[in-house]
């Protein structure tokens, strides 16, 4: 996997046009397409990716945490979305893609930093206009839910050519 070290390295809306959502997350999977630079600034990664279903590892180092020392909601959040949402994405024809409209997560518990972590999201709906998706955080040696998730996307066209 590799990352885009700048905007000109991401695919354009028109060569995503040209593919499904699941072509293009497992092309980011395999390393033919960028990661997102999000994952390599908060320390996560795509780890599996079927239709409906996508899993991202991770593990929260002192870089992501809040002024207590605790791993930031944010962090949680992002991985969260990125899980959820790519879900949609693997559900979405050629010429259509997502984003988010809202999500919402429930954090359960903190995680101990250095303790890795699984986050799936599932897709529950993906139809013309919204996608619907949950995620979940564990821990990967522990099994331990850490936190869960709820989004709702929109699906856009994208233009062709």
């Amino acid at each position: 996997m590799f990352y885009a070290d700048g905007p000109n390295e991401l695919l354009s809306p028109s060569d995503l046009a040209t593919m499904s959502g699941l072509d293009f997350i497992r092309g980011i999977l395999d390393g033919r397409l960028p990661a997102p630079p999000i994952g390599k600034t908060l320390g996560y990664q795509m780890h599996t990716a079927e239709e409906g279903r996508v899993c991202f590892r991770g593990t929260p180092t002192f870089d992501v945490c809040n002024p207590l020392g605790t791993v930031h909601g944010g962090w949680y959040g992002t991985l969260l979305d990125s899980a959820m949402a790519c879900a949609v994405q693997t559900r979405v024809p050629a010429g259509a893609a997502y984003t988010t409209l809202e999500y919402k997560i429930n954090i359960i518990r903190a995680i101990p930093l250095g303790t890795e972590i699984e986050c799936e999201g599932l897709a529950e709906h993906v139809g013309r206009s919204t996608g619907v998706a949950r995620g979940e955080i564990r821990g990967v040696e522990d099994g331990r839910l850490y936190a869960t998730g709820s989004t709702t996307c929109i699906v856009l066209s994208l233009p062709r050519g």
